[in-house]
């Protein structure tokens, strides 16, 4: 158990509120152009698969934050 602060929380905490803010940015900005005149049911698919496709590296992210090492 950690008995002093680090600064990986912060700065991780930092970099993943940009980077999802980036990404969101660049989905809303340009994936309507792309897949605007699809189905609705389609579009939805997409966007739900987007939506959670961040997850996949924020389990190892998550645990950098705490002990130092993406292993």
């Amino acid at each position: 158990m950690r008995e002093e602060p680090t600064w990986r929380i912060p700065v991780g905490l930092l970099g993943l509120l940009i980077g999802l803010l980036v990404y969101g940015i660049v989905i809303a900005r340009y994936l309507p152009g792309l897949i605007g005149d699809w189905p609705a049911l389609a579009q939805t698919v997409i966007y739900l698969f987007l939506g959670l496709v961040w997850l996949l590296p924020l389990g190892r992210f998550l645990k950098w934050m705490e002990t130092g090492n993406w292993r």
